[in-house]
C-alpha cells in the first residue's frame, strides 16, 4: 500500500487552495493556481494577493479580509482577478483566519464560466427587452451597442445591414472615431462585406502575412484597427448584415473567446433588427401613402390638431390648400393607371418643393392632396404658396418620355377665419376646391360653396309607403 500522506493530494484538487499572511502576502498556492490565475506558484509566492485583484473589487475584499481576520469564517464571497493573459478571473472563495500560524487559509473555486454564462443569458434577455421597448432602429442600436460593450470591449461598434432591394450594404450604425459615419456605403471587398457575404465569422488581426494587414496605407487614409472581428446577422430569410467591433490597441485584443461570444448574441440582435423593421414596415403602410410616401389623411388630421392647439396657444394661424387635379382622369383612359401614377408621384414631389421642411403635404387618396401650413401671423402665406403650386405645375411633367400639362385647383382654409376645428377647416377648404372647378380650374379660391343641404328626417309617427 503507498503511503497516503506522501501522495501531493493537494495538487490534484482543481480549486486553488492559498496560504497568505496578515498583508496578504502569499506563502504557498497549489498546483491550479497556474490554471485558474495563469501564474505558476513560483512566480507568486512573496508577492500580495491583492496585486492581481481587479480594482473595481478592492474595497470589497478588503472588507471581507478585515471581517476574516476578525474570526468569521468566509463561505461564499465572490470577486475578480486579472490573470496574466489580462482576461479576468471570477472567484468564488472560502476562507478563514488560522491564529495559530497567524495566517489565512483560502480556497479559490473558479466561477468564470458560470459568469460568462449568466452574463450571456442576461444580454440575450436584454436585448429581447430593447428589441421591445426600442422607438426606432437607432435607439435599438443604441442599446444593443451597450449591451454588447458589457461583454466584450466595444469601444468602436458598428451594424452594417444590407439592403434588400439593391443589396446594398452600409453602415446603420457606427461608432467609431477614426472611421466614416453611420449611412455610408461599404464598397468593394471589405472584412464586412466578406461576413456578410460567406455568412461566416471573420477574425482579423496584426499579423504581417495576413493580406488584409499587410498592405500599406494610401496618404491621408484612416488608420487601420489593430483587430477587427465581425460576425453575420443570421435569420430564416437569410444573412441581413453583421456586427463589428474594431480595436486600434493591443490592449484591447479580440480573440476567438471574443468572437464566440459575439455570435452567441448575434441570432438574438438579428432577430429584434428584423422585428424593428417589420415594426417601422408596418407603421410606414399605417402612416404613409404607398404609392407617393406623403403622410395619408390619418396623419394629416393628427398634425392638424396639434397645429391647432399651437396656435390657439399663440394666437397665429393655421392654413390648409386643398389641390385637386384638373382633368386627371383623361390620364388614365388615355395613357393607363401605370402613368397616372407615375404622375401623382412626380405630382407629390413637386408640392414638396413648394413648401418648408416644416410643413406637411398629404395624399387623400386619387388625386386630392392638401398641404398644411402654419402661418404664424401672415394670412398672404397661404395665397403666397397656392401661387408658388400654380407657377411649379406651368412647367409638363414628363412621365417617361411623355410630356404631359397638368393643371391644379386649389382651395384654401383658415384658422380662424374659417373654422375652429381640423374638420371644418379641411371641408371648407375641400368646397373652395370645387368653386374653382366650377370656373375652369387652375387657380386659387378661398370662398367655399356652400354645404350641400342635409335631408330632412321623417316626421315622428309617419311611414314611407312600402
Amino acid at each position: 500500500m503507498h503511503d497516503i500522506s506522501s501522495l501531493k493530494l493537494i495538487d490534484l484538487l482543481l480549486d486553488a487552495v492559498c496560504v497568505v499572511e496578515a498583508d496578504s502576502r502569499i506563502v504557498f498556492v497549489s498546483a491550479a493556481f497556474e490554471r485558474i490565475f495563469g501564474y505558476a506558484p513560483q512566480e507568486v509566492v512573496g508577492r500580495r494577493i491583492l496585486e492581481f485583484l481587479h480594482p473595481d473589487d478592492l474595497p470589497e475584499t478588503q472588507s471581507q479580509v478585515a471581517s476574516i481576520m476578525a474570526g468569521d469564517l468566509q463561505l461564499q464571497f465572490e470577486n475578480r482577478y486579472v490573470r496574466k493573459d489580462g482576461r479576468i478571473a471570477h472567484i468564488l472563495w472560502t476562507a478563514r483566519w488560522l491564529p495559530d500560524q497567524q495566517v489565512r487559509l483560502a480556497v479559490a473555486h473558479d466561477i468564470t464560466e458560470r459568469k460568462q454564462h449568466e452574463r450571456r443569458q442576461a444580454a440575450l434577455y436584454a436585448i429581447s427587452e430593447a428589441a421591445q421597448a426600442a422607438q426606432s432602429l437607432e435607439s435599438l442600436f443604441e442599446r444593443i451597442h451597450a449591451i454588447i460593450g458589457e461583454l466584450v470591449v466595444a469601444s468602436n461598434f458598428s451594424v452594417v445591414l444590407r439592403d434588400p432591394a439593391s443589396a446594398a450594404l452600409r453602415h446603420a450604425y457606427r461608432v467609431n472615431t477614426h472611421a466614416a459615419a453611420p449611412g455610408t456605403l461599404l464598397a468593394g471587398d471589405t472584412p464586412g462585406a466578406r461576413v456578410v457575404r460567406t455568412g461566416t465569422a471573420l477574425l482579423l488581426t496584426p499579423d504581417p502575412a495576413d493580406d488584409w494587414y499587410a498592405p500599406a496605407l494610401p496618404d491621408g487614409a484612416p488608420p487601420r484597427p489593430r483587430y477587427w472581428l465581425g460576425v453575420p446577422l443570421c435569420t430564416e430569410s437569410g444573412v441581413i448584415g453583421a456586427l463589428v467591433l474594431e480595436s486600434y490597441r493591443d490592449e484591447d485584443a479580440y480573440t476567438p473567446t471574443d468572437q464566440e461570444l459575439l455570435q452567441f448574441v448575434s441570432t438574438q440582435v438579428a432577430t429584434a433588427i428584423e422585428r424593428r423593421q417589420m415594426h417601422e414596415r408596418l407603421q410606414q403602410m399605417a402612416q404613409f401613402d404607398a404609392l407617393t410616401r406623403l403622410p395619408n389623411r390619418m396623419v394629416l388630421m393628427d398634425r392638424l390638431q396639434i397645429a391647432l392647439a399651437r396656435a390657439r396657444r399663440d394666437a397665429t394661424l393655421v392654413s390648409l390648400l386643398f389641390v385637386d387635379l384638373d382633368d386627371f382622369k383623361r390620364v388614365n383612359d388615355r395613357l393607363g393607371h401605370a402613368m397616372g401614377d407615375l404622375l401623382l408621384q412626380r405630382v407629390a414631389g413637386r408640392l414638396q418643393g413648394c413648401v418648408r421642411a416644416s410643413d406637411t403635404v398629404a395624399r387623400l387618396g386619387g388625386d386630392e392632396f392638401v398641404v398644411l401650413l402654419e402661418s404664424g401671423r401672415h394670412k398672404e402665406h397661404a395665397h403666397g404658396v397656392a401661387q408658388k403650386i400654380l407657377a411649379a405645375f406651368t412647367h409638363p411633367f414628363d412621365l417617361e418620355g411623355q410630356v404631359l400639362h397638368m393643371r391644379p385647383s386649389i382651395g384654401t382654409a383658415l384658422y380662424p377665419d374659417h373654422g375652429s376645428d381640423a374638420a371644418t377647416l379641411l371641408d371648407h377648404a375641400d368646397r373652395s376646391m370645387y368653386r374653382c372647378k366650377q370656373e375652369g380650374g387652375n387657380q386659387v379660391r378661398s370662398d367655399a360653396l356652400p354645404p350641400a343641404p342635409t335631408q330632412a328626417s321623417e316626421p315622428e309617427g309617419t311611414r314611407l309607403p312600402v
